[in-house]
């Protein structure tokens, strides 16, 4: 195993591990809506994540965010649907048991998975990663998207690893807090989370 791709590895162990809203947002999934929401939220950050690789081998990564208006587009995007999630998760705590009809697995898989799409590919950070640190890791002189394709399977091994682990964990750690008055206020606690990170997404700035 060469130096690069060990140093590629730790850096992005590192990344995956530190909470981001990427972690905050499988851990409340799981805590929330149960562990197949935290797991159906990790495939959907996995399928942004493999598409950014995609575009990274293309070249389209760059384009996007050598782009203001386009690197605007898709920060606006994930302030406002992460706004629109905490939003949600409060209303709900306000809502009757009753009017949660819709079958739970259903309801876990179908919107764990579209919301950690949407947070995946609308996160600026996520973007930034792939302008400002993987092509650290690529060989000018060689060909590209091998590259790419190589260092994106290692990433999501890595990064859907650790996020199932906080997934598992925010299901797990949720367990006897289902009903009542703490769940309540569970989702409130979850719903202010989204609301925070919907402030920190608005001021993240382009990478110049």
């Amino acid at each position: 195993m060469s130096e690069t791709l060990i140093a590629f590895i730790a850096m992005t162990t590192l990344v995956s591990a530190v909470p981001g809203p990427s972690v905050i947002f499988v851990t409340t999934q799981g805590a929330w809506r149960g562990p197949v929401a935290g797991l159906s939220a990790v495939a959907g950050i996995q399928l942004g994540v493999f598409i950014y690789f995609l575009l990274t081998a293309f070249g389209l990564a760059q384009l996007i965010a050598a782009s203001q208006t386009l690197f605007m587009i898709i920060k606006w995007v994930g302030v406002a649907y992460l706004f629109w999630i905490g939003a949600q998760a409060i209303w709900a705590s306000f809502r009757k048991a009753e009017d949660h009809a819709e079958p739970v697995q259903m309801r876990a898989v179908k919107h764990g998975f579209r919301d950690g799409v949407i947070v995946s590919l609308s996160n600026p950070k996520g973007l930034l990663y792939f302008i400002a640190l993987l092509p650290q890791f690529l060989d000018p002189s060689q060909t590209l998207w091998p590259q790419v394709l190589k260092l994106g399977v290692i990433a999501m091994l890595i990064d859907g690893s650790i996020q199932t682990s906080y997934a598992l964990a925010g299901a797990f750690l949720s367990r006897g807090v289902v009903r009542g008055g703490v769940n309540r206020w569970m989702e409130r606690g979850v719903g202010s989370a989204f609301l925070l990170l919907s402030g920190f997404a608005a001021l993240t700035k382009r990478a110049v």
